[in-house]
């Protein structure tokens, strides 16, 4: 057991350690340039009040306040990562708060953004298009550009009713447009859904095995704007071209719910693929039903030029 003198010894000297690790703490803080600069605006923070609430000044000098560091994980290592402090004096009383660095505000609006552009089996950069770069060169592609354009421009409190029938070769671009329209809308904080039509077809199929197929297809029909991508490329059976591509473009014929497709086919050759069932039986009636309703929600616009792919 130790003497009362040998502990009261081991007291003194770490006492004597803790003060010389506060001095130069004190130190530190006050040769901080914003400190000194807070001290300058505050004259009332006497040395009392500095010595009361050196801890909050400590909070506030030892952390990242420099939005221009955020990419470089300077906020990441603040007590509440992603968030700079903030210092108020009210009176003799410090308040140290912290709010967004520049650099969370961005990533969050990204991600808000990202959210706003759904997707089912769509290619990365067809997700990140840009009308901007569109190669405005190509004369086969300025009535797309041009429609467009017009289309964002009717855009006020509402959307318009009507969105675009993109028809044209492979490779002119089509996709493309798509993707560039959404990244438009997701800009103005409308949502839109780009489908890949062969792998919707698979994706319905399936979801008969789970149950599903009803909450997805309400989804399709209800989303702000919808985009097909590729409609015609499939073959679908007189079950799915009625009862579910039918049911989705009459909700949304009925709704004024703008609907964007691309195609290969001429609006008239697509009413010829889908009179044609996989079981081989015509059915001109049914199809023509299906053009009428994409008629309804969309003006078409045929793009040319050469191949990007």
């Amino acid at each position: 057991m130790e003497s009362i003198q040998t502990s009261l010894k081991k007291w003194m000297k770490d006492k004597a350690s803790f003060q010389d690790v506060y001095q130069q703490m004190r130190t530190d803080i006050m040769n901080d340039p914003d400190i000194q600069q807070l001290l300058r605006e505050h004259p009332q923070l006497d040395d009392a009040a500095i010595d009361r609430q050196l801890i909050k000044l400590y909070e506030y000098q030892s952390q990242n306040k420099d939005c221009n560091n955020c990419p470089d994980g300077g906020c990441s290592n603040n007590i509440l990562p992603g968030y700079k402090p903030k210092i108020e004096v009210i009176g003799t009383n410090i308040h140290v708060s912290y709010e967004k660095c520049q650099y969370t505000i961005i990533k969050e609006a990204q991600q808000e953004r990202a959210t706003l552009i759904k997707s089912l089996y769509m290619p990365k950069e067809i997700l990140h298009a840009s009308i901007a770069d569109i190669h405005g060169d190509d004369p086969g592609r300025h009535q797309g550009i041009v429609a467009i354009s017009q289309f964002l421009t009717q855009i006020d409190d509402k959307l318009p009713k009507k969105g675009l029938y993109f028809h044209g070769p492979f490779g002119v671009g089509k996709t493309y447009f798509l993707g560039a329209v959404a990244n438009e809308l997701a800009d103005r904080k409308i949502s839109s859904m780009l489908i890949y039509m062969p792998e919707f077809v698979r994706e319905i199929k399936s979801s008969i095995k789970d149950d599903s197929i009803g909450e997805k297809i309400d989804q399709f029909k209800k989303i702000p704007v919808l985009m097909l991508d590729d409609i015609g490329a499939e073959s679908i059976s007189a079950w799915f071209r009625d009862e579910v591509l039918g049911s989705i473009l009459q909700y949304r014929m009925m709704e004024g719910l703008p609907t964007f497709f691309s195609s290969n086919y001429s609006l008239d050759q697509l009413e010829k693929h889908l009179s044609t069932t996989t079981r081989g039986e015509i059915e001109q009636l049914k199809a023509g039903r299906i053009i009428e309703r994409i008629q309804q929600l969309s003006e078409p616009v045929e793009i040319n030029g050469r191949s990007h792919r």
